[in-house]
């Protein structure tokens, strides 16, 4: 009777990693169609979706080790990777779009990185 409510248990924490993670990619991808502006959507495409893959590859990893009894190496190092690199790439390209000069849309907000950009400047 234990091992029935232990596997429930743990067949529900991989549906519920499964669902989140499906989830973060929907909202994901609308953020990338709704947003008005290259930082807005940067935002969206690498937290959202830094979200939603580590939380189906964590399903994944669940399910193999509990069904299979397989720790998958691969599987740990992509979530490494991606935990890892997506948020540098989004902060990467985001700095570059704000060098080629591509302003953020704000309505009632100051551009503080293109400040800090000028104070430094002026201090140097």
């Amino acid at each position: 009777m234990i091992e029935t409510w232990i596997d429930i248990i743990v067949n529900l924490i991989i549906v519920l990693l499964l669902l989140a993670g499906t989830f973060f990619i929907l909202s994901s991808s609308i953020g990338i169609n709704r947003f008005p502006d290259v930082y807005t959507r940067l935002h969206a495409a690498t937290k959202a979706s830094t979200l939603g893959i580590a939380g189906i590859l964590i399903g994944a990893f669940l399910f193999l080790y509990v069904s299979e009894s397989i720790i998958s190496g691969k599987l740990l190092l992509a979530i490494l990777f991606i935990l890892l690199t997506n948020p540098v790439s989004g902060h990467m390209i985001s700095r570059a779009a704000h060098k080629a000069g591509v302003k953020p849309v704000t309505k009632h907000q100051k551009d503080a990185y293109e400040e800090a950009i000028q104070q430094y400047k002026s201090s140097r």
